[in-house]
């Protein structure tokens, strides 16, 4: 009885056969698509671990290429905040999509050409149309006429400067220092240079946005609030003045 019932329970889930009825077609064989790369695993010396490691340092390459850079800190021109031998992790798209290095961001650029083979790191003072002097009465450098208190990030028993300058910033390029003074070639050394000690900004690498090693020292690099009451600049105000009278 129960073998009549699994008959007819087969019976009805099975295609009827007979003269009448179309032969049914044969599966068509072929490579599935997960044999692929299992043929690449097997052809490469190390297999499976190889193409791994490929496929990371593939990763890795395109990551340090367009998005994020490592940096050593190669001297002691930006403590107290970056030691030698700091690692710092560079933002390359920063300023990639319309938005320009500000005052008090710590920026990575190629000086090849204008200040030497390699890349340097410093703390941007000024950018295009700002007038940077120093130093006022209190010793302090000023922006678009406004003294910056730089006691927060300036290495300690340092003063802004002991070298005079009086700068306008051309459209385009930067004015850089280092916040170890005392210790540092930046933009006060080359004015006399061709260029005038500012750093293009198409010369910009990225922006300097994490300390990532040693460990014990690994932190965020915010932008300073010293920079957040200096008013824009004179050429800045009047281009803004001319395109709201434009509009």
């Amino acid at each position: 009885m129960d073998d009549e019932a699994q008959q007819t329970e087969r019976d009805r889930s099975s295609r009827p056969s007979g003269p009448g009825s179309p032969p049914e077609p044969e599966p068509r064989e072929g490579r599935s698509r997960s044999a692929y790369p299992g043929a690449v695993a097997a052809w490469i010396p190390g297999g499976w671990i190889t193409v791994t490691l490929l496929v990371l340092l593939l990763f890795l390459l395109l990551l340090s290429a367009f998005v994020i850079q490592p940096f050593r800190i190669p001297s002691g021109s930006m403590e107290r905040g970056l030691r030698v031998g700091d690692r710092v992790v560079v933002n390359k798209v920063a300023y990639r999509f319309g938005a320009g290095p500000r005052r008090g961001d710590i920026v990575v650029f190629d000086g090849t050409g204008t200040w030497g083979d390699g890349d340097y790191i410093k703390r941007v003072v000024g950018v295009g149309g700002d007038h940077v002097t120093c130093c006022d009465d209190e010793g302090r450098v000023q922006v678009n006429g406004r003294p910056v208190d730089e006691s927060a990030f300036l290495y300690p028993g340092d003063s802004p400067s002991t070298v005079a300058f009086d700068v306008v910033v051309p459209a385009g390029t930067l004015f850089v220092l280092g916040d170890h003074r005392a210790d540092s070639s930046d933009s006060r050394d080359h004015l006399g240079s061709p260029g005038g000690g500012m750093v293009p900004v198409d010369d910009v690498v990225g922006r300097a946005d994490w300390i990532v090693w040693p460990f014990g020292h690994a932190t965020v690099l915010d932008r300073p609030g010293a920079y957040a009451s200096v008013p824009a600049a004179k050429g800045a105000k009047d281009a803004k003045h001319a395109k709201d009278a434009d509009g």
